[in-house]
């Protein structure tokens, strides 16, 4: 291999949404001076404040989007999501319950015309190591069939279900179907690694490769398929799988080829960090390995002091593991 060749960076795509794709974000925006980073975004969200943006002025929610981008940035993230995306306007009238970066990515799109060319202006602010893209450019609304026949349309009405909990997620898909991002679509078909997760199966993960062209875009591309899990689900939250060998199987059933990698957070609860998921309202998913025999499972301690998961801890793994 020349040394021009061997000093190529290789490039990274982080797929999902919210909080789980902001984590392995700022895991590996660590090492931005080995690759190229990008990350693909759900853009179906219906709720909050991206949900009101994306009915009034018919544009693509911004608030995953803005996430992603906060968390590429080589600032004190804490601070960066706290101004832009955790404080909401409370005495400026129609603003109210909005955030800085959600309305900054709106008025930016308009003034623009680019909905692209606001996202790189946002990146280009907060100093980011990367680019973020959405999923699709298209209006979409995620669905699902739930097992007892019955369809649910609405990302917020997935994600905080006021139906039967017994009912089980049965398929997912996105109506209109919508394309895939071109520019997604080449970082796809680029990458070396892409890392799908942690966060919700559904309304994070399965929902940002549905877009019609995405199974093509990974069929195409050489990357190593990784799934990055947690170790809990939401008790209130999709009625998706609850041991880990289902949300496995569920994510495969949504990918044109093999999960290269499954890893998995097995820290060990203490009483306190019991206390704290029982008032975060989240349960532990039941680690049945015996059911997944035919992955590559990598188990570590990513555990954040006082629950949820730690980026820096997973960084580690990801070094150790992966990379």
């Amino acid at each position: 291999m020349s040394q021009s060749k061997s000093l190529l960076k290789q490039n990274i795509v982080v797929i999902g949404g919210g909080n789980g794709g902001a984590i392995t974000l700022n895991a590996v925006k660590i090492f931005a001076d080995k690759f190229n980073i990008n990350a693909v975004i759900s853009v179906s969200d219906t709720g909050g404040s991206s949900g009101k943006l994306r009915k009034e002025f018919e544009t693509l929610p911004p608030g995953d989007i803005l996430r992603a981008a906060l968390a590429m940035s080589p600032l004190h993230y804490p601070t960066l999501k706290k101004i832009f995306h955790t404080n909401r306007f409370a005495g400026s009238g129609k603003l109210n319950g909005h955030n800085l970066g959600n309305i900054f990515l709106v008025f930016a799109q308009k003034y623009t015309g680019d909905y692209l060319q606001a996202l790189r202006a946002l990146e280009e602010a907060v100093e980011a190591v990367g680019h973020v893209y959405p999923a699709t450019m298209e209006m979409t609304d995620l669905a699902v069939e739930l097992s007892n026949g019955k369809k649910i349309i609405g990302e917020t009405k997935i994600d905080i279900p006021n139906y039967d909990r017994k009912l089980r997620i049965k398929k997912a898909w996105l109506t209109p179907s919508g394309k895939i991002c071109s520019e997604s679509k080449k970082a796809i078909e680029n990458a070396d690694y892409i890392l799908m997760g942690p966060g919700s199966l559904y309304t994070s993960i399965i929902a940002t490769i549905l877009p019609v062209g995405f199974s093509e875009a990974i069929n195409k591309s050489k990357a190593k398929l990784v799934y990055v899990m947690g170790n809990a689900f939401e008790k209130e939250g999709e009625t998706g799988p609850e041991k880990m060998s289902d949300f496995v199987h569920q994510l495969q059933n949504y990918l044109p080829r093999k999960i290269d990698a499954v890893i998995y957070n097995n820290h060990k609860l203490t009483a306190d960090t019991r206390k704290n998921y029982q008032k975060r309202k989240w349960q532990t998913f039941r680690v049945d390995l015996e059911n997944l025999q035919d992955y590559k499972i990598i188990a570590g301690d990513y555990e954040r002091n006082g629950g949820g998961l730690c980026p820096d801890k997973l960084g580690v793994v990801l070094k150790r593991q992966i990379f």
